[in-house]
């Protein structure tokens, strides 16, 4: 013969009957499993979308700069590539090297006269050059990964605190039955329901953070790596048209 207890349970559906059995402290763990399960989808799903548009935003910016063999073109047309890693670091490598070789990063009318006209610049200032561009490399990288803590602590973080409300229940189930003086299945059951259900709920907030920092981590350094290449390749770039290297150091 089943347990008295079974049919009510079946009846409220296992996880309601464990929801309405937790005890306070239960109750105040799942509020804050809740809100980290909030926080963790709102930074994926912001990341998912940031990652997307610096994708689209940089294969732009590549196909207009690499359609042009004049390395400062895209920048002397006033184009914007907002989003893209690789054009701030190209925006930053550009407004040091137009300061260096003229005195100041402005654009107007005159540029390209005053860019061909320009002396070449020494390597000295070309390290100035290829600082600004590592300098926007490291911002970009920092702007990209920022917010990736919440979802690694809801990951790293929910399923203890999970457990520390099954243990915490599971305690509390425990000490009523030992003040009731009966240690009988269907006494027990309820209160040991309540405490495993804090344990479910963490694990069903870090499960998904866990595949979505896995792949936002992964897509993110990706993006770092083309950034960080593409600052090599421009700083290769010029260094062949703007460097004087027979000026000394």
């Amino acid at each position: 013969m089943a347990p008295l207890f079974l049919p009510g349970f079946l009846a409220s559906d296992g996880l309601l009957f464990a929801f309405q059995e937790s005890t306070v402290a239960g109750l105040a763990i799942l509020a804050a499993l809740f809100l980290a399960s909030i926080f963790s989808w709102s930074v994926m799903i912001t990341k998912f979308r940031m990652i997307r548009f610096a994708r689209k935003q940089t294969e732009r910016f590549f196909a207009v700069f690499r359609k042009n063999r004049q390395p400062l073109h895209v920048y002397e047309t006033g184009l914007s590539f907002e989003g893209s890693p690789a054009f701030a670091v190209y925006r930053a490598g550009c407004e040091e090297l137009t300061l260096q070789m003229l005195g100041s990063p402005d654009v107007d009318d005159t540029f390209a006269a005053r860019v061909e006209v320009a002396d070449k610049i020494t390597p000295a200032q070309m390290r100035a050059v290829s600082v600004a561009m590592e300098r926007a490399v490291g911002e970009a990288g920092l702007r990209m990964e920022s917010q990736m803590i919440i979802l690694a602590t809801a990951v790293s973080g929910s399923p203890f605190l999970g457990l520390l409300g099954t243990v915490w229940g599971v305690m509390d189930a425990f000490a009523g039955i030992a003040v009731a003086g009966s240690a009988n299945l269907a006494a027990m059951a309820p209160g040991v329901a309540g405490a495993l259900v804090t344990t479910v709920i963490g694990l069903l907030v870090a499960i998904p953070a866990m595949f979505g920092y896995n792949f936002l981590i992964t897509s993110l350094r990706a993006l770092i790596v083309q950034t960080d290449n593409f600052a090599a390749e421009l700083s290769s770039e010029f260094e062949h048209r703007f460097v004087d290297f027979g000026r000394g150091s």
